[in-house]
C-alpha cells in the first residue's frame, strides 16, 4: 500500500517545478504527510518549505480579552483571518502574530467572508511564492470592493522586500508589517482604521518577541517550535534572509526554558529549537547580537575556551540545549537549522548525553566542491564538512544527517557537480532535501555572479542527485529492517485511518496499525518492511 513509483514521482516534479524536496521528514517541518515525499521546496538556508502547509489558515483556541480590545459589528469580536506561507519559523511568527491581536481582542475565523482582518504571513524565497502571493491580493481586491472597511495586510519578508509595490504601485493592500514590527500591529491598525494607510519594515537589532507568548495556532498538541534567534550573519551568496529578516539575534535562554516548560506543562511531547542558524546562538546579558562583541570574545565563547569567569556570562547554544533537556526527560527536544561552521563538538557531546535530545541533525552542505562552496560563502570547505561528519558520527553513534543540496549554481561545471555526488556516497545522508538554483534579487550572487547554468543542465543533474539520494535512503532504511524503534505518534495516517504514523529518534516516519494507540503517544514498533522513505511496522 505504501509503495511509491520514484521515477515517475521524479520525472512529473521535474516537468513542474523548479525545487524539489526528497523527505517530509525533516526536524523543521510540523506535520508528517506521507504522500509528500517528493515536494516542492525552496533553497533558502534553513528555510525548509512544508509545501503541504502553505496557504495554512489558522484558528486559535485562545479566547479574547473581555475588555480593552477592540469589537465589530453588534459589539462582537472583530475577526482575523491569518494565512501563512513559507518556512517553519514564517509559522512560528505567525503565532506572535495571533497572539497581539488575540490581546488587541480579535479573534480569529477560518473563512474570509466574515472577516474583519485579513493577513497573508508571506515568503520571499522565490518567484513561486510571491506569485502565489500576488494571485491571493488579487482575489481579496473585489472582498475590498464589496466591504471597504476590510483591512488587508502583507507581513513577513515579502512585505520588506516589496512594501512600496504593495502599498503604492499595485494598491492592493492597507498594511505592510516586516518581520520584526509585529509589536506595531496595534498603532498600524489604528492608522488604518483612521483612513491612512500603514508600514513599518523596520529591521532591528534587538527584537526577540522573548516574552510574548505564542498562540498554538492549528497545533495538534504534541509537537511544537521554539524559536530561539532571529536573523541571520553569515551572508551566504545565494540567500536572501539577511536582507529579509535582519542581523541575527539571541533570545534570553530564561524565557526559552520557560516556554518550554509551558509546553510539557500543557502536554507537549516534542519541541523543535528554531532559528536560521541555531549553532550560533550566543547570548550575554549586555546584548543579544553578536556583532557587538569582538570576533576573538565571540569564537572563545562559542568554543567554551574563555577564562571560567567571562565564560560563565554566556549562554552558548550547547548550554542552552542542556538547559532545555533538562526541563522534562520526557520531553524530546530536536533542533535546526545548523551550520557546518558554527557547530562545535560540545553540541555533539550534550546530544550524545541526554536520551531526550533526539539523535537527528540536519547540517546542510549545499555543494561538494570547495570552490562551489567559496563562491556560495558558505565558509567552509569540503574538508571541514567531512570533518564535521567524522565528529558526528564519532560522538553519537547511530544518529542521522540529513543535508540540503543546491545544484546548478553559478558557474558549476561537470566536475563540481560530480564532487557533490561523491560527497553524498560519503555521507550516506538518510534524507537530503535538493533544488536546482534560482536567482534571487538582491542577493551577492545576483550582484556578483552569472546564472549560467543551463536549465536543461540544471534538470539533468538534480535528476541524477534525487535518484542517487533514494537509493541512499532506501540503503538506509534497510538498515533498519527487524529493529525496534521508539516512536512518538503524530497523526492518523493520511492513507488509512486504520494506521498510525510517527516519527523515531532518527526523524524517520514510521507506519504501523493503530491497534488502541493515540496521537500523543509512545509506543515501540517493530521496523517490518520500509520504502525508500518510510519504515512500517508493528507495535511491541
Amino acid at each position: 500500500m505504501y509503495q511509491i513509483n520514484f521515477l515517475k514521482i521524479i520525472l512529473n516534479l521535474i516537468l513542474r517545478s523548479k525545487i524539489h524536496i526528497l523527505h517530509s521528514s525533516s526536524a523543521i517541518l510540523a506535520t508528517m504527510r506521507i504522500k509528500s515525499i517528493f515536494a516542492p521546496m525552496s533553497f533558502e538556508e534553513n528555510k525548509v518549505i512544508d509545501e503541504s502547509r502553505q496557504g495554512e489558515v489558522y484558528i486559535s483556541q485562545k479566547s479574547s480579552p473581555s475588555s480593552g480590545g477592540v469589537g465589530g459589528a453588534g459589539g462582537e469580536p472583530k475577526k482575523l483571518y491569518l494565512e501563512s506561507y513559507g518556512c517553519a519559523m514564517n509559522f512560528s511568527d505567525s503565532e506572535i502574530v495571533a497572539s497581539i491581536m488575540t490581546d488587541l481582542g480579535f479573534v480569529t475565523t477560518n473563512t474570509t467572508d466574515n472577516a474583519d482582518v485579513i493577513f497573508l504571513n508571506t515568503c520571499a524565497i522565490r518567484d513561486n511564492a510571491e506569485l502565489r502571493i500576488w494571485a491571493r491580493l488579487k482575489d481579496f481586491r473585489g472582498m475590498k470592493r464589496k466591504n471597504p472597511s476590510l483591512i488587508v495586510g502583507v507581513l513577513g519578508c515579502m512585505a520588506e522586500r516589496l512594501k512600496s509595490k504593495l502599498l503604492e504601485q499595485e494598491k492592493l493592500v492597507d498594511l505592510v508589517v516586516g518581520p520584526d514590527a509585529y509589536r506595531d500591529l496595534p498603532n498600524l491598525i489604528a492608522s488604518v482604521d483612521g483612513g491612512q494607510k500603514a508600514v513599518n519594515v523596520l529591521l532591528s537589532r534587538e527584537e526577540t518577541y522573548a516574552e510574548i507568548s505564542p498562540v498554538r495556532l492549528g497545533s495538534n498538541g504534541i509537537s511544537a517550535f521554539v524559536t530561539i534567534t532571529r536573523g541571520c550573519d553569515n551572508m551566504c551568496s545565494f540567500c536572501v534572509v539577511p536582507f529579509t529578516r535582519g542581523r541575527e539575534r539571541s533570545r534570553d535562554p530564561e524565557s526559552i526554558v520557560n516556554e518550554a516548560k509551558q509546553l510539557s506543562e500543557n502536554g507537549y511531547k516534542e519541541i523543535t529549537l528554531l532559528g536560521q542558524n541555531v549553532d550560533s546562538y550566543l547570548w550575554h546579558p549586555d546584548t543579544n547580537t553578536k556583532k557587538d562583541l569582538a570576533p576573538e570574545v565571540v569564537h572563545g565563547a562559542m568554543n567554551h575556551k574563555l577564562p571560567e569567569a567571562e565564560q560563565n556570562k554566556f549562554v552558548t547554544f550547547a548550554d542552552l540545549l542542556e538547559m532545555v533537556a533538562k526541563v522534562n526527560p520526557e520531553l524530546r527536544v530536536r533542533f535546526s537549522t545548523s551550520n557546518p561552521r558554527d557547530m562545535t563538538d560540545a553540541v555533539l557531546h550534550i546530544v550524545a548525553k541526554y536520551d531526550n535530545i533526539c539523535n537527528y541533525i540536519h547540517l546542510p552542505v549545499q555543494s561538494g566542491s570547495s570552490e562551489m562552496l567559496e563562491r556560495m560563502n558558505r565558509g567552509y570547505s569540503r574538508r571541514d564538512y567531512i570533518k564535521r561528519i567524522e565528529s558526528v558520527r564519532e560522538i553519537i553513534p547511530g544518529c542521522a544527517i540529513s543535508t540540503d543540496i543546491i545544484t546548478g549554481f553559478c558557474g558549476e561545471t561537470d566536475e563540481e557537480h560530480k564532487e557533490t555526488l561523491t560527497l553524498m556516497e560519503w555521507a550516506g545522508y538518510e534524507y537530503a532535501y535538493m533544488f536546482k538554483y534560482s536567482e534571487r534579487p538582491g542577493t551577492q550572487a545576483a550582484r556578483q555572479f552569472k546564472d549560467d547554468v543551463a536549465e536543461e543542465v540544471k534538470a539533468k543533474r538534480l535528476t541524477e542527485i534525487i535518484n542517487l539520494q533514494s537509493k541512499l535512503s532506501h540503503q538506509s532504511n534497510l538498515k533498519d529492517l527487524n529493529k525496534t524503534f521508539r516512536v512518538l505518534v503524530d497523526a492518523v495516517s493520511k492513507r488509512s485511518d486504520k494506521h498510525l504514523c510517527g516519527r523515531n529518534d532518527q526523524n524517520k516516519v514510521i507506519v504501523f496499525p493503530c491497534e488502541q494507540y493515540k496521537p500523543g503517544d509512545y509506543v515501540n514498533v517493530l521496523v517490518t518492511d520500509c520504502t525508500p522513505a518510510t519504515l512500517i511496522g508493528k507495535v511491541v
